[in-house]
């Protein structure tokens, strides 16, 4: 049944036939020329600060630190601040790199004490203290990526690709740390944050698992057929989180060399977790999940453990956490709650 849907859109066919690695740069490579833009400028060097400390956060169990990461450009460098959550007396603790929307720690879409008993540390960053949520790109990071105020060439980066570009650099501060186990390091993000997680996991191969949290349009969902957000809806209002060449796709989805299956197989063979919420029709949780079946063919292909689905679109409340693509559909709204987050603990305790 599931598969019979997806004949019917017309999808763009994986680079089967080379390397799981050329294949890989094949599709990341469309994906940051057409739709999230590449970065014009890299940072030359990276530097971090501790700025303040709590020996005794969350009940005693953890050191909360705030981290300014300084980043040395050409001519000038950008800082921005990380708090880092880390459990007290123990090794190798695995951790999440969370895109969050608020500094807060712990915070409405952050359970950080949750996290720290269940044995992960969190190191945790908002997205606006990277850049604003707007088409200024005057401010924080994006002149010095873009080496300029605005997006000068089609293929410029756009906010996304900043936000995942700030990802990488919270994992670099978290390569320092001995207390950390650099194996299983995670990204995860909700919403706008879910969709800058999935392409911060696909372009950096450090990351052993990437989590969208209802990411919908332009994230996990595959775009072509999909209900409620669509291209011309996402660049009206937001265009400004893409390169300037995602526009000519707007009402033209059928005509896109690429859809949002590519970025959810260029994190292969590491682990992709994408979550729906039941009554989140914008982001269309079907069309979320649709994308975890074509991904996991792509993985399979490639001798990988794939998507463990039955051929129905599943129930409010399943989970499906057998393979190297995992999905969950939570009960009610636009929310990345509790439920999530035990539910990605409870998977990402496998890897």
């Amino acid at each position: 049944m599931l598969k019979e849907t997806l004949n019917g859109l017309n999808l763009p066919k994986f680079p089967f036939g080379m390397p799981i690695e050329e294949a890989k740069n094949t599709m990341l490579g469309v994906l940051l020329e057409e739709e999230y833009g590449v970065l014009p400028n890299r940072e030359t060097s990276l530097s971090w600060e501790t700025v303040s400390e709590e020996k005794d956060f969350a009940a005693g169990k953890a050191i909360l630190r705030t981290v300014n990461i300084t980043a040395q450009f050409e001519t000038d460098a950008f800082t921005f601040p990380v708090r880092a959550a880390i459990p007290k007396g123990k090794k190798k603790v695995p951790f999440f790199v969370h895109i969050n929307f608020r500094p807060d720690v712990p915070d409405r879409y952050e359970p950080t004490e949750e996290i720290i008993d269940s044995g992960f540390a969190v190191l945790s960053f908002c997205y606006k203290e990277v850049t604003s949520d707007d088409a200024d790109f005057s401010n924080g990071v994006s002149p010095f990526l873009l080496g300029a105020n605005e997006q000068v060439r089609p293929n410029d980066c756009g906010k996304i690709a900043m936000w995942a570009w700030a990802a990488s650099r919270v994992l670099d501060y978290a390569e320092t740390l001995p207390e950390l186990d650099q194996n299983r390091a995670m990204t995860v993000g909700h919403s706008r944050l879910g969709k800058t997680a999935l392409l911060a996991g696909a372009q950096d191969t450090r990351f052993a698992l990437a989590i969208s949290n209802d990411s919908g349009c332009s994230g996990a969902a595959i775009t072509r057929g999909k209900q409620g957000e669509r291209v011309e809806d996402i660049c009206s209002r937001l265009g400004y989180w893409f390169c300037k060449n995602y526009e000519k796709y707007r009402g033209k989805e059928d005509d896109m060399p690429f859809d949002q299956h590519f970025l959810l197989a260029a994190i292969a063979p590491r682990k992709v977790y994408v979550a729906s919420a039941a009554e989140d029709l914008w982001a269309d949780p079907n069309f979320e999940f649709l994308s975890c079946v074509m991904a996991g063919d792509y993985f399979e292909h490639y001798g990988q453990k794939g998507f463990v689905y039955s051929d129905r679109f599943p129930a409010v409340g399943e989970k499906l956490h057998k393979g190297n693509v995992a999905y969950h559909r939570r009960g009610g709204t636009h929310f990345l709650s509790r439920e999530d987050w035990r539910l990605f603990m409870e998977y990402a305790k496998t890897i």
